[in-house]
């Protein structure tokens, strides 16, 4: 029986679930620029209800990135703290296939384009598919203007999510390709989707220790190096 806490702040949304065997119970806000005041006691109030200390757990996901800066360090320095503080093993997230997770069931079996909007006329993004094997990266993680978003020329339609799609109409490199946009264009990545990948790598012992683990930038991936070194 798997347990696992896991936890995100890489976008606007503050996320926190918790799996306990087969009971999944989690805690998401739409409430930007609060992260760090409502991260720990959201942890808390999660591992209460379900009568469990920090130490009961297997290990700790959390969304690596890419996303908000501030947020993806707020994330991992937390899942680091929380680790170093019970001796737990760590599993870092990509954002973006988090947002696969949650996509998959609208997409009916479409290719995802996941897209997070970077600001400065800039998107994360990445093309996932799932087969019976499970999550494929079509397209790895990275970062571009819209107009460099593409997707392979045998792939004649995709199913788009997330804040990156604002940049719709400056995808033209997707003008042969049909896109289904998620009519909500508000899939975020969260921490009930995480678990899902964090137990599959749990149960293939794909863990970290808390002081190996580093964010996913992507637009600037000397940035956390450069703190190392200060």
């Amino acid at each position: 029986m798997s347990r696992i806490l896991a936890l995100d702040t890489s976008t606007d949304a503050c996320s926190v679930a918790l799996l306990n065997g087969d009971e999944l119970t989690q805690d998401f806000r739409i409430e930007p620029r609060r992260h760090t005041h409502l991260l720990l006691p959201m942890v808390q109030s999660l591992l209460a209800s379900s009568s469990l200390r920090l130490e009961d757990l297997d290990a700790i996901a959390f969304g690596r990135g890419p996303g908000s800066f501030a947020g993806i360090r707020i994330a991992t320095g937390v899942a680091q703290g929380l680790g170093l503080a019970a001796d737990l093993p760590l599993i870092p997230v990509s954002t973006l296939a988090a947002m696969a997770i949650t996509a998959q069931p609208g997409a009916q079996g479409l290719p995802i384009l996941t897209a997070l909007d970077a600001r400065m006329n800039e998107v994360y993004w990445a093309l996932i598919r799932f087969d019976e094997s499970g999550m494929v990266y079509e397209v790895e993680e990275r970062v571009s203007s819209p107009r460099d978003v593409s997707v392979p020329s045998s792939i004649t339609q995709v199913y788009g999510v997330g804040s990156g799609w604002v940049y719709a109409r400056e995808m033209e490199s997707l003008s042969s390709t049909k896109v289904s946009l998620d009519q909500s264009e508000s899939i975020y990545p969260t921490a009930a989707s995480m678990l899902t990948i964090a137990k599959d790598l749990l149960l293939k012992g794909q863990v970290c220790l808390a002081d190996e683990v580093r964010p996913v930038y992507l637009r600037d991936d000397v940035a956390w190096k450069k703190k190392d070194q200060q």
